[in-house]
């Protein structure tokens, strides 16, 4: 408590001398913003939303906002009859496509959504079968309703935007 003071004191003396003191405390930096398109995801377009929304509530180095006019968008999205897939350009840049088959076959439209936005964020698929594992995509039954990344999903994704990870183009499909 005493050497809190003393510091304090400390401080305030060098600021009246005009000495900058710096914080040991490290600012929390702000979240990287990535903007996406969704204007041509048809019926999908509010599924794209709450995908994004979904990673917004689960992870702090990075958000996902829609595109504001003018502004070139890092993720477009778009709809067509095939199985969802992404072509990730780079680490929070690409598209993905929500595809109408999985929906077709009854997959729960938000994970779907969740999942692209996962790989845009540099995660791979992962095969587990479980419901638990938001990229385990369609390994996990149709019956699974779990659109949230679980912990290690989202610490992962917190990593890559912690620095200036690179991740090499992929394409992932959800089958």
């Amino acid at each position: 408590m005493i050497l809190r003071r003393v510091l304090a004191a400390l401080c305030a003396v060098a600021a009246l001398g005009g000495v900058q003191v710096i914080s040991a405390t490290p600012a929390a930096a702000a979240p990287r913003i990535l903007y996406y398109d969704a204007s041509q995801a048809q019926e999908f377009v509010s599924v794209v939303h709450q995908g994004a929304q979904i990673w917004n509530a689960r992870v702090t180095n990075v958000r996902l906002e829609p595109v504001p006019a003018g502004r070139t968008p890092n993720i477009r999205v778009t709809a067509d009859n095939g199985w969802p897939r992404t072509i990730s350009s780079s680490l929070g840049n690409g598209r993905w496509i929500m595809g109408r088959q999985a929906v077709n076959q009854g997959y729960y439209q938000p994970r779907i959504a969740a999942h692209e936005f996962g790989h845009i964020l540099g995660l791979p698929d992962r095969r587990t079968g479980l419901c638990a594992d938001l990229m385990s995509g369609s390994s996990a039954p149709v019956s699974c309703t779990n659109p949230n990344p679980n912990s290690r999903e989202a610490s992962t994704v917190n990593s890559n935007f912690a620095t200036s990870v690179t991740v090499a183009p992929q394409v992932y499909a959800w089958q």
